[in-house]
């Protein structure tokens, strides 16, 4: 896939898919989304003392440094294993600018987490630990990583890649997250939220990022 860097309204940079029409993050603030989706809805609101979390799509590798940045922060141990079928080249990754507008520590960290290799559990900081797979959803059996306490759904949208949201998907989602585990994305689809709840999870439509009004939670009872 062709990808352009793109400046998105918060200073932040992202990446836009032409052949997709699909940009990684949302053109009001690529940082701005992470923050509020998920970090603020789910890696602050869930209550795990250790959360071991996975994401479903690494992409630029954002969600991954500002839950490490929280991390070191706030001295929580975090296990953060992250799925990607198509990860993005070097040279994509030297052009965005994420740990310049945060700070020294967060250049150092985005650094490390683009350098760790892909399929090996790393130890990226004394909080954090990182494991990328390079894999496809629709494929991937589970077995090889513990159950989870909070997921962080950020795959391309349900109209440009519909085999990621189907209820099959959320099932196995649902079969391997902890009680009171979360998952949160930023999508507020009326049918997302019902195979969400058709699979097991208790959902609910919070308040949205800039430039959108709803996004979902979802927490396994």
């Amino acid at each position: 896939m062709q990808r352009q860097i793109i400046n998105t309204e918060d200073g932040s940079k992202t990446l836009f898919i032409p052949e997709m029409d699909e940009q990684y993050h949302s053109v009001n603030g690529a940082l701005t989304e992470s923050d509020f989706v998920y970090l603020d809805k789910g890696y602050r609101h869930n209550q795990s003392p250790a959360p071991v979390i996975l994401e479903i799509g690494f992409g630029t590798g954002l969600n991954a440094l500002l839950t490490a940045i929280e991390a070191e922060n706030t001295k929580r141990q975090t296990t953060y294993i992250s799925l990607e079928k198509y990860p993005i080249e070097p040279e994509e990754i030297q052009q965005l600018n994420y740990g310049s507008l945060i700070s020294k520590q967060a250049e150092e960290l985005f650094s490390a987490l683009h350098r760790s290799e892909w399929n090996v559990r790393t130890q990226i900081s004394p909080y954090f630990d990182l494991l990328k797979l390079k894999t496809d959803l629709t494929k991937f059996t589970f077995d090889e990583i513990p159950t989870v306490d909070l997921i962080y759904f950020d795959a391309f949208g349900p109209d440009k890649q519909p085999e990621m949201w189907n209820e099959e998907i959320f099932r196995k989602l649902f079969s391997i997250s902890n009680s009171n585990a979360n998952l949160v994305t930023y999508s507020a689809k009326g049918e997302i939220r019902r195979r969400m709840e058709r699979s097991g999870y208790i959902s609910e439509r919070l308040p949205g990022p800039p430039g959108k009004r709803q996004m979902l939670r979802a927490t396994r009872p």
